[in-house]
């Protein structure tokens, strides 16, 4: 099965680009290359530039504590497990402690690094980083790669925190929902939510097999998917076949 995931706010759209571009650093960084390793650069430079918005931190934060809280109002309760939930709230508050005993945004301390600021600078340029340009950078990819992969190791190490948390707070969030079999009629499906409730992302499943691609759109009143197919050329076309899927909605 396929999974598509759509966000209902822009915290959710912002936590699920740091997560892909964590995931992309994680894969890049092991390998041995040096142009993996380049990428590996640029995806850190990535995840600099998202998190350098002014309240993402303390937006992290917040959600720690919303969810810390939520969590304790279930102690009591005969159908949860009291370990399984310490040991929830343990994560919480690690992750809380680490983010707040960094100094200002997160991955600040990278701009301080003259050397990392200067590839910066040039790498969204096309051919910026040739030889020419940035021959330091040039003789630092000639190094073995466990020298490189120390380096990347210990610039990202600084994101760590950031990266765990959301990580945290987006399988809690995953967990909340609930999947259900649905049909798309015609190509279409339509689902008004129930009001009184906050939902905060969307996530559908689908066979492969179909060869259809979900065009989802939704507000805090309906969601909406359109299923698409690509014919012969590049373009997607709207698809007027009843074809079922899985819907998980969550808050």
């Amino acid at each position: 099965m396929i999974l598509y995931e759509y966000p209902f706010n822009e915290r959710i759209r912002t936590y699920l680009r740091l997560e892909h571009l964590f995931r992309r650093l994680g894969e890049l960084v092991p390998r041995e290359h040096p142009l993996d390793h380049h990428y590996a650069l640029a995806t850190l430079f990535e995840v600099m530039d998202v998190a350098a918005r002014a309240d993402l931190k303390s937006d992290v934060m917040k959600d720690l504590e919303k969810q810390k809280s939520v969590l304790n109002g279930y102690r009591g309760n005969p159908a949860i497990a009291e370990g399984v939930l310490d040991e929830v709230v343990g994560q919480l508050d690690a992750c809380f402690a680490a983010l707040n005993g960094q100094p200002g945004k997160a991955g600040q301390s990278l701009t301080e690094n003259e050397w990392l600021m200067s590839i910066r600078s040039r790498i969204g340029i096309p051919g910026g980083t040739c030889e020419f340009d940035l021959p330091g950078y040039y003789a630092w990819q000639q190094l073995d790669a466990a020298t490189r992969q120390a380096d990347l190791g210990r610039w990202a190490r600084c994101l760590g925190p950031l990266a765990e948390s959301v990580h945290l707070l987006l399988k809690l969030l995953r967990d909340s929902g609930t999947a259900q079999k649905v049909m798309a009629v015609d190509g279409h499906f339509q689902q008004t939510l129930p009001q009184g409730r906050s939902f905060q992302l969307l996530r559908l499943r689908i066979d492969p097999a179909l060869q259809l691609v979900p065009e989802i759109s939704g507000n805090r009143l309906m969601v909406s998917v359109r299923l698409m197919r690509q014919e012969g050329s590049d373009r997607l076309q709207p698809s007027h076949e009843n074809a079922g899927f899985e819907l998980t909605l969550c808050s």
